[in-house]
């Protein structure tokens, strides 16, 4: 059964358009990355499928329901998260503290409801010994396993990762890794966006490829990596 489906989804600002009749459907439990050079759309499409933005044309269907047209909370309480390419924490509050405005409105509950399960992602997340700590004193690697946590803490059946290997050393790369694959193994759907391709490739089952919003090729990570057409759109190989 498909989680997420997209039918000739849309979206141009002037004469620009920057997601072109984008039409796939994701699986529930799956893993899908998303590659494509900068400009190509990928963020768009995030943007598209959390409501940030709406379509020009298309439509986009979660768990069976059309929520092309719903709005970006309402998306969030139903079951779709997501983490930002530049984390912003609310630097002031504690680390504990910026799991816990994720839980309560990313949830609709009170915090009683969700200090515990705060706590357990806070734990998974490698962040337990950070807790009390301001979020604003975290280092790249906190921030991002911030930035996973508070999406974790909405608790979402779909995860939208946009490029949160960035920035990181391979060692750190390699350890949020471990995390990632430990949210996939409970289940959860992920499409993720990144350009570090071992740290993709390490994870999802499927790859996207995105250029100029159209899609060039969806499947298996090491069918779609020796496509000619990938190689050199992606790689700027000429073949």
């Amino acid at each position: 059964m498909s989680i997420l489906s997209l039918a000739g989804v849309s979206k141009s600002y002037g004469s620009l358009k920057v997601t072109d009749d984008v039409t796939f459907d994701l699986p529930e439990g799956q893993a899908l990355g998303i590659i494509g050079p900068n400009g190509a759309g990928k963020s768009t499409l995030f943007n598209l499928i959390t409501g940030n933005v709406l379509p020009d044309a298309g439509r986009i269907a979660f768990d069976g329901r059309d929520v092309t047209r719903t709005p970006p909370m309402r998306r969030c309480l139903a079951g779709i998260g997501r983490s930002f390419q530049i984390p912003q924490p609310f630097d002031r509050l504690t680390v504990f503290e910026n799991l816990l405005v994720a839980a309560t409105h990313g949830r609709g509950q009170g915090e009683a409801a969700v200090v515990r399960d705060c706590a357990d992602i806070l734990e998974r997340c490698e962040l337990s010994a950070r807790a009390n700590d301001p979020a604003g004193g975290l280092s790249l690697l906190g921030r991002k396993r911030l930035e996973l946590a508070r999406a974790m803490a909405t608790r979402p059946r779909l995860l939208l990762l946009d490029e949160i290997a960035g920035g990181l050393t391979e060692g750190e790369c390699t350890a949020l890794i471990r995390t990632i694959r430990d949210v996939h193994a409970q289940g959860v759907t992920i499409i993720w966006i990144e350009h570090v391709l071992h740290a993709l490739n390490s994870v999802v089952e499927r790859l996207l490829v995105l250029d100029f919003g159209r899609v060039i090729g969806i499947g298996e990570p090491g069918e779609i990596m020796a496509s000619q057409e990938v190689r050199e759109i992606y790689l700027g190989i000429e073949i």
